[in-house]
Order: C-alpha cells, then sequence, then structure tokens
C-alpha cells in the first residue's frame, strides 16, 4: 500500500518477518518548506549579549557608530587591545567594558549578516535590548552598510570545510513479527549530502528517534557553547 503527500510518501509492506511502514521525504520542497521561507528570521542574544551591549545606552551616538568601524575593522584585521585602552581612557570606564561593548557588536553584526537578515527581523531581533528608538534606528543603518563587506571578509575567513547541501530521510516503522504480533520498532534512515570544492557526496546512517534526539541535545549544547564570550575569544584569536 503506498499514499502521496506534499511532504513524502507513506508504504506499508506485508511480508513473511512481519508489517513494516515507512514514511519517506526531503529537507526540500512540500508544505514544510514554504512554511519555513516564509517564518521570521530573528537572532537570538544570550544574555551576556544583552549586557554587553547594554554599555551603549550609556554613550553618544557618535561613539558607537566608531565601535561599529572598530569592530568591522577587527574582523578585517584582528583585535588591537590598545584600541580598547584608548577608548576606555576617553571614556572614563575599564577597558574591559569596552572590549565587550565593541565584541558585543561584532557579534550581533556578523551573525546578523550571515542569517542575512531583513531590515524588519533586524529591528525585532534588537528591540529586546532596550535601546531608544534613534539607537536602533543608528543599528540598523549600520547593519544595511557593513552587512556585504561582513560577509565578504567571512568568506574569506572560513576554511573550505565540507559544508551541508541536502538531507533525505526515511522512517521503517515494524509493527509486528513472527515472534511479536504486536509490537512498535522505529528505524530512521538518514542520507546526508555535504558538498566541498564543488564536489558533492553523502553519507547514510541508521538510528533510532531516542538516539537522534540525543544528538541534537547535543549539537544544540555545542551551538550555544559557542555563542559565550569565552569561545568568541578563543575563536578570534585562531583567527
Amino acid at each position: 500500500e503506498r499514499e502521496r503527500g506534499g511532504s513524502g510518501v507513506r508504504e506499508r509492506e506485508r511480508g513473511g518477518s512481519g508489517v513494516r511502514e515507512r514514511e519517506r521525504g526531503g529537507s526540500g520542497g512540500g508544505p514544510c518548506a514554504e512554511a519555513r521561507a516564509g517564518a521570521k528570521m530573528l537572532l537570538v542574544l544570550a544574555e551576556e549579549h544583552k549586557e554587553h551591549l547594554g554599555f551603549l545606552t550609556r554613550v553618544d551616538a557618535a561613539v558607537v557608530g566608531e565601535f561599529c568601524r572598530i569592530a568591522v575593522e577587527f574582523l578585517k584585521k584582528g583585535s588591537n587591545p590598545k584600541i580598547f585602552e584608548g577608548a576606555a581612557r576617553k571614556l572614563n570606564v575599564n577597558t574591559e567594558t569596552v572590549q565587550n561593548g565593541v565584541e558585543g557588536l561584532m557579534y550581533l553584526m556578523t551573525e546578523s549578516s550571515k542569517m542575512m537578515i531583513s531590515e524588519v527581523d533586524f529591528q525585532d531581533s534588537v528591540l529586546v535590548l532596550g535601546f531608544s528608538e534613534d539607537l536602533n534606528k543608528l543599528l540598523l543603518q549600520l547593519y544595511l552598510d557593513n552587512r556585504r563587506e561582513i560577509r565578504q571578509i567571512l568568506s574569506e575567513l572560513a576554511p573550505d570545510l565540507p559544508h551541508y547541501h541536502n538531507l533525505e530521510w526515511r522512517l521503517d516503522v515494524q509493527l509486528a513479527s513472527r515472534a511479536l504480533k504486536q509490537q512498535i520498532k522505529p528505524l530512521l534512515t538518514l542520507k546526508l549530502h555535504l558538498e566541498q570544492n564543488g564536489r558533492r557526496n553523502a553519507s547514510v546512517f541508521q538510528t533510532d528517534p531516542a538516539t537522534l534526539l540525543h544528538l541534537i541535545r547535543k549539537l544544540e549544547q555545542a551551538l550555544n557553547e559557542m555563542k559565550t564570550n569565552h569561545c568568541r575569544r578563543i575563536v578570534r584569536n585562531i583567527k
């Protein structure tokens, strides 16, 4: 038996060893993909980043603009502690406060540029920071003026590692066997397509839903760890 839908194909097989259901799908096309395409893309900031960016509310707009220029310059040539020290003396604050403010701007601009978020989504993303309307407009203009250059810088810095191209999947569920007339035994088969230097290759692996959920949690933990100030400093020094 076979049933087709917009998001995939569902099949039911009967054999000597039992009954098995299958559901197949891909990462592209279908109503789900269209819904994702039309969804808002917001940048989620950690509390640490919000705290660092909060320093911008205590300085003039001209200082914020200079900090953004410094942030873009650091992306090109790397950080310079002497600039932090000089700015800290002028503003009569400690060096770490200035450094955190500039690094917070670097993160805001680089992550927004990576995602190429729209003008409206950028405004919604910084709304949670509690900035004044004038400061929000300034940050938006700085983002629009520099996002293409930032993307170009990031593309030059990033090594050409294998990256995601497509994902195909199939869900098999064994409903019965000779030993057990009633059972539910799900198995996911994934075919991951990667691309590197214009070449594509695919890897096939199988897992059960519990193991897949565990893998997803671990990857989410790793992504959250990369957003911490400590990891961002390590990555910046490596570059």
